[in-house]
């Protein structure tokens, strides 16, 4: 049975694509500046330019903290799947600790309620008040993993 960490990576890599040169935020057109497989962060600025190898080496970290705050946050997944865990990790790498922290979202995955998760996963469809055909179908995927 695959970990939490590959089906993750996998996730990932199906919706974010990776570009070596930084790019503005697809929602917002500027800030925060992406590379690789959607890193962002201060160390990512415009210009910035990585190889394949820095690309897969920050996803692996970014992931592994993307995990590591989900499980904090949520303790009860740890007893769920890993496909309950990745797809809670990808909403988290995506949308940031903080949105799920202060989420219905996340009160769902608390109270083990994943049918409810399901219906609040698929409205996260917007950046910077658009709604966004990519989060459409990354939030679908996560969704489908929450079953």
């Amino acid at each position: 049975m695959k970990q939490a960490i590959d089906i993750l990576c996998e996730l990932v890599k199906s919706s974010e694509g990776c570009k070596l040169v930084s790019y503005p935020d697809p929602g917002s057109g500027g800030e925060p500046w992406t590379i690789g497989w959607g890193s962002t962060g201060p160390d990512i600025i415009k210009g910035l330019k990585w190889t394949q190898a820095q690309a897969d080496d920050r996803l692996r970290k970014d992931l592994e903290k993307a995990i590591a705050n989900t499980l904090y946050y949520s303790p009860s997944l740890l007893d769920e799947s890993p496909n309950k865990q990745a797809a809670i990790a990808d909403f988290v790498y995506n949308c940031g600790i903080g949105n799920y922290r202060s989420s219905t979202l996340k009160r769902e995955v608390d109270k083990d309620n994943y049918k409810g998760a399901r219906v609040q996963i698929v409205k996260w469809i917007k950046a910077s008040g658009k709604i966004m055909k990519g989060l459409i179908i990354r939030r679908n995927k996560e969704s489908e993993l929450l079953k």
